[in-house]
């Protein structure tokens, strides 16, 4: 996907929920659910005028960030490599982002439903996109798994790249599954999502000792 393509696509969709935000308005609570506890249950409420306007500013300026993000990067001829993926990662972010507040205005309009069972297969499966970026992504300062050790070298990054993006693929497999064993669902979302985060960086310094002996 081209970066012009991305960035219509991405402010068109966030201009469209918040048409729908605003045709809704009468019809929304003030205060409107906030947050969810892990049970699923709503727990905090922000004023209307928030629940309508914060997710559309928050996704928009986080747009802009990922769109700068290529343009001030000392590596960015390493991202034009793989800015196709990343362009289509950055859609698929505002397409949660938007998702998360579609489900915050159909909970404001009375419907029930378990948040935790909705989100956390989506947020599985925005995992499973990270792997796949990760996978195709070149060394640079902004995106991927940037240690000092995977940043000081090209085979550091490749090989820490490989392992990373597997275990975020299989985390996000797991978080998916988790959503629907309750309890022990969130034990093992949070044992595969502390596994993907933290056993690559260990891997790219031992990697990096490997290569410095």
């Amino acid at each position: 996907m081209s970066t012009k393509t991305a960035t219509i696509l991405s402010l068109s969709l966030i201009a469209v929920a918040l048409v729908v935000g605003l045709v809704l308005y009468a019809r929304l609570p003030d205060p409107m659910p906030s947050h969810w506890n892990a049970a699923g249950e709503v727990d905090d409420y922000m004023p209307k005028f928030w629940g309508i306007f914060l997710m559309p500013i928050v996704t928009t300026v986080l747009v802009g960030l990922f769109l700068l993000i290529p343009q001030i990067d000392p590596l960015k001829a390493n991202i034009a490599q793989f800015r196709d993926i990343f362009n289509w990662f950055i859609v698929a972010f505002v397409a949660y982002m938007l998702y998360i507040y579609a489900l915050t205005l159909a909970a404001s309009l009375g419907y029930s439903f378990n948040m935790t069972i909705m989100l956390i297969p989506v947020v599985g499966l925005l995992f499973i996109g990270v792997g796949y970026m990760m996978s195709k992504a070149r060394r640079n300062f902004f995106i991927g798994i940037r240690t000092p050790w995977t940043l000081s070298s090209e085979t550091v990054w490749d090989e820490t790249h490989k392992l990373g993006s597997k275990m975020f693929m299989v985390g996000g497999v797991v978080t998916i599954v988790s959503a629907f064993l309750g309890e022990k669902g969130i034990w093992l979302l949070m044992v595969a999502m502390l596994a993907a985060a933290f056993v690559p960086i260990v891997y790219s310094y031992i990697l990096w000792k490997r290569e410095n002996k």
